[in-house]
């Protein structure tokens, strides 16, 4: 008879404190930068002060704290239960800082984010029921476009970050190169439980380097509170208006793409099919934390492809890990000070560690499509378009600058312009000729 340790599934399997705290570090400084960029950059263009751009920060850590559990604890049908970690959808960018100076301010901008994370859990249960139209064909070039989307994320971070003075600088690449080098020989060379957490080691030792070089600043350590408390609308009353909730409607649907191709990804990589429902709750969840951000001062929340990655190549798919990840956010969230610290990581180190993650999140859909039959032709052309269609906002940013604001919103997104277009010409070259074909059939059983 097999032991009730036996029949845990990994993704239910809780690791030793000692090795959970590590993993769990490791994804919270695998998606720190890319958590805080979102109210840096909406909170930068609305033109707060200082103190407000520090209330934005840390209202968003604890409310991705929050979104993170409720995604992978789960309670009744909130939460794909799943090692999912949750983040500010860049998506959202442009229409909430288009919202936000037109006169409407960040009341508006919530409003409009309260009624899109409503418009996600009531339209959660009929994304669920589209997931026939996502088999491998369209699941892996998906995942290939997230990852090979993501890898300029990782340039710009290796470069020292959009915007920094010394973007460039040989010496910013060489600190990530570093990292890299870390990464990769903890892999090869290092003992098991070392290589599933190279990243943190990269990281740590990225640091490590970048201390006595002078890439880090701790002057915002000594200024932030030892505690901090986001209360609800804490810019004011939260205003609904038509024309932001329409954009924001729009941002739902790019969100709730997005995060059913890394849903379907991670259920992948951990040996967990997503089926129908366990997509439908891991939707609603995204819904119920948007509706949390607009209530909590921050923005809307989707699946962080960049975690995906590390699942994948940490290959450590225990939720409670990434559970106990949301508990360290929400500490973050509540401890400013300690918020800064982590914050005071160059981004050069991460640079380095991204490159290798992004990367591996391509890999994971180029296997995927390992398993799909090309001989046709069909197939080839599917996976050739989509990620064309998916990579060219990526290469050329302002391809789409002439057309109107809900198309940018769609299409300025590479992973959600590429998963419609793989859906679509699946649909086209695999769907419709089935359909057409057993109809003929049935005629020719009928003479």
């Amino acid at each position: 008879m097999a032991t009730t340790a036996e029949e845990v599934h990994p993704v239910d399997a809780i690791p030793p404190l000692r090795q959970l705290s590590a993993f769990a570090l490791q994804h919270v400084l695998a998606m720190y930068a890319g958590a805080v960029a979102v109210p840096l950059i909406v909170g930068g263009a609305l033109r707060l002060p200082p103190a407000g751009l520090a209330y934005l920060i840390t209202a968003d850590l604890l409310v991705c704290g929050v979104a993170t559990l409720i995604q992978c604890v789960g309670f009744w049908r909130f939460g794909v239960r799943l090692p999912i970690m949750q983040g500010c959808t860049f998506a959202a960018v442009s229409p909430m800082v288009l919202i936000g100076t037109t006169g409407g301010g960040l009341p508006a901008v919530y409003g409009s984010v309260i009624v899109a994370g409503l418009a996600i859990v009531l339209l959660a249960p009929v994304f669920g029921r589209l997931l026939r139209f996502f088999p491998p064909l369209v699941t892996g070039t998906v995942v290939l476009i997230i990852g090979v989307s993501l890898l300029p994320v990782a340039g710009n971070w290796a470069a020292g970050g959009v915007g920094a003075k010394d973007f460039g600088a040989p010496r910013n690449l060489a600190l990530a190169a570093f990292v890299l080098a870390v990464v990769l020989g903890v892999q090869r060379f290092a003992p098991a439980f070392l290589a599933r957490v190279a990243v943190l080691t990269g990281i740590v030792a990225g640091l490590a380097v970048a201390v006595p070089f002078g890439f880090t600043d701790f002057g915002g350590v000594a200024d932030a509170d030892w505690v901090g408390i986001s209360t609800p609308f804490h810019f004011g009353a939260p205003e609904f208006r038509l024309s932001a909730i329409a954009s924001m409607l729009v941002v739902a649907l790019v969100t709730m793409t997005e995060t059913t191709g890394d849903l379907i990804a991670v259920g992948e990589m951990t040996g967990r099919e997503v089926e129908p429902r366990p997509l439908a709750d891991g939707l609603r969840a995204d819904g119920l934390s948007t509706v949390l951000g607009g209530v909590f001062n921050t923005f809307p929340y989707t699946a962080y492809a960049q975690n995906v990655g590390l699942v994948g190549m940490t290959r450590v798919r225990s939720r409670w890990v990434v559970a106990a990840a949301g508990g360290l956010l929400v500490l973050l969230g509540l401890l400013p000070k300690l918020g800064a610290v982590v914050a005071a990581v160059p981004v050069p180190v991460l640079g380095g560690a991204g490159l290798v993650m992004f990367g591996t999140v391509a890999a994971s859909g180029l296997r995927t499509l390992a398993a799909v039959d090309f001989r046709g032709g069909h197939n080839l052309t599917v996976v050739a378009v989509s990620v064309a269609v998916g990579l060219l906002p990526v290469g050329v940013p302002a391809v789409y600058a002439k057309f109107p604001d809900w198309f940018q919103t769609v299409m300025n997104s590479g992973i959600s312009a590429g998963c419609l277009t793989a859906i679509a010409l699946n649909l086209l070259f695999n769907h419709l000729p089935e359909r057409a074909a057993r109809k003929r059939a049935v005629l020719a059983e009928g003479v």
